[in-house]
């Protein structure tokens, strides 16, 4: 009896449990309804068959359970039995198949008038590529992937010069229009997925997958990559934001095309020593850093890195924090360069120069920080010699009490808290993975040796 009673109250609560729990599907704001009719007619076919089983079963022990005196018939075959699980076993998965396969139908069959996007996934964000005025999208290509071309777009495609690349981790779009997204993958396999548009897709190194939509309401809708990608896959997060149509040409008119990337001119070695000079107080003559002043080596660190640190003080995404100190003074003095060609030049003249050897502050244990280390390595290098791929600045060669103090800035929020510092806010979530002071030590010991 005592497990008849158990499986009576699992039906019991399997069926409370889904009337009255909160955990359910985002509100839809797509045209996919029909997905969430398919997964309701799922629902409640396999939830009658669990009812039906359990309870049959709960039944059969307490109907032919032992008594004096009773023998239990073996009957191996029974034709007609079998043949009517076999037929309701078919009808049943008939049931749930059927409708997948319209909706499937209908999900890879494209409107005419469906805008093409592309969506480009990389360890760990999203980028996006939209139409220009000619409303067509430029050819792409691996082989000409760059730092400075990280979509790999054809340079000798005319159709490619008005493409608006989005390097941001919000996506833009109108309502009520139908929109395919092409989705290409830069480094591993992702996952394009947004719960509310009941969407999602692989995205497979070397192809081109898609899926379309048309969103129904305007909101901010996440973006999530539903695929294993690696170490900080858990804050590859974006989102859509679904606005009116003038709002939505409004924020197409900020955006910079592939022409206006092109036409940016490169750094000028000799403008960027005579703008550094402000900063050579602080940071010394040649970027090597002044611990007595805080300020640290600056000299041989990647140009797009200090060109990010910048612009992210000069817009206020670094150095606001009110208890960072050190970034508030920072962020008026890089507001003493004239402007974005004046950042160029001294970012560029500053990742000319050789690294220094800054002197070692910071004692612990290299053994132990090497095993710390390795959840670093996967961004900035085996080596800490930093990965522009994944946006990584060099480790190596840095004064140790200056990342210390960032380490302790990102663990309390006070930096990467700017909703605009997509890689500080992954940051945090690392930095916070070293819960003592000993591990913080034993990892800086390590960079130390580098």
């Amino acid at each position: 009896m005592k497990l008849v009673i158990a499986l009576v109250l699992l039906v019991l609560g399997s069926l409370l449990f889904h009337w009255w729990s909160p955990w359910w599907f985002t509100p839809l704001a797509s045209n996919w309804g029909t997905v969430d009719t398919t997964v309701d007619i799922t629902l409640y076919i396999t939830g009658f068959v669990f009812v039906a089983v359990n309870l049959f079963l709960a039944w059969s022990i307490y109907r032919y359970r032992h008594k004096p005196g009773q023998k239990a018939d073996y009957e191996p075959e029974n034709r007609s039995l079998e043949t009517w699980l076999t037929a309701i076993t078919a009808v049943g998965v008939i049931a749930m198949l059927a409708p997948g396969l319209v909706v499937w139908a209908d999900f890879i069959k494209v409107p005419e008038d469906a805008e093409e996007i592309e969506v480009l996934g990389e360890q760990w964000r999203w980028s996006y590529r939209l139409p220009g005025e000619d409303g067509t999208l430029g050819k792409v290509d691996a082989r000409f992937i760059s730092q400075a071309n990280p979509f790999g777009l054809d340079p000798n495609d005319p159709a490619a010069a008005d493409d608006l690349l989005i390097r941001d981790d919000d996506l833009h779009l109108p309502a009520g229009r139908p929109v395919k997204v092409l989705l290409r993958s830069r480094d591993v396999l992702h996952n394009f997925a947004v719960p509310q548009f009941r969407v999602k897709m692989d995205m497979i190194p070397g192809t081109v997958s898609y899926v379309w939509f048309t969103p129904t309401r305007e909101g901010r809708f996440d973006i999530m990559c539903m695929e294993l990608c690696g170490i900080a896959h858990y804050a590859m997060r974006g989102a859509v934001v679904v606005e009116d149509a003038d709002t939505h040409r409004d924020w197409l008119a900020q955006q910079s095309s592939w022409s206006d990337v092109q036409g940016i001119p490169a750094g000028d070695l000799a403008a960027g020593e005579t703008a550094y000079a402000p900063c050579s107080a602080c940071h010394g003559d040649r970027g090597q850093g002044n611990p007595a002043m805080n300020g640290p080596a600056l000299a041989g660190l990647p140009g797009w890195y200090i060109q990010r640190q910048l612009e992210h003080y000069r817009q206020g995404v670094r150095g606001a924090h009110q208890e960072d100190t050190l970034g508030q003074q920072m962020a008026p003095m890089a507001g003493v360069l004239a402007g974005p060609q004046a950042v160029r030049d001294v970012s560029a003249w500053l990742a000319s120069l050789p690294v220094p050897e800054p002197e070692t502050t910071v004692e612990g244990n290299p053994q132990r920080g090497a095993a710390h280390y390795n959840t670093c390595g996967a961004c900035h290098g085996v080596r800490a010699q930093g990965n522009a791929a994944l946006q990584a600045p060099r480790l190596a060669d840095q004064h140790d009490w200056y990342l210390r103090r960032q380490l302790a800035n990102f663990r309390n929020g006070i930096r990467g808290y700017h909703e605009d510092d997509r890689h500080g806010k992954q940051m945090i979530l690392m930095a916070r993975a070293l819960q003592r002071e000993q591990s913080i030590d034993d990892l800086l010991a390590y960079l130390n040796t580098l």
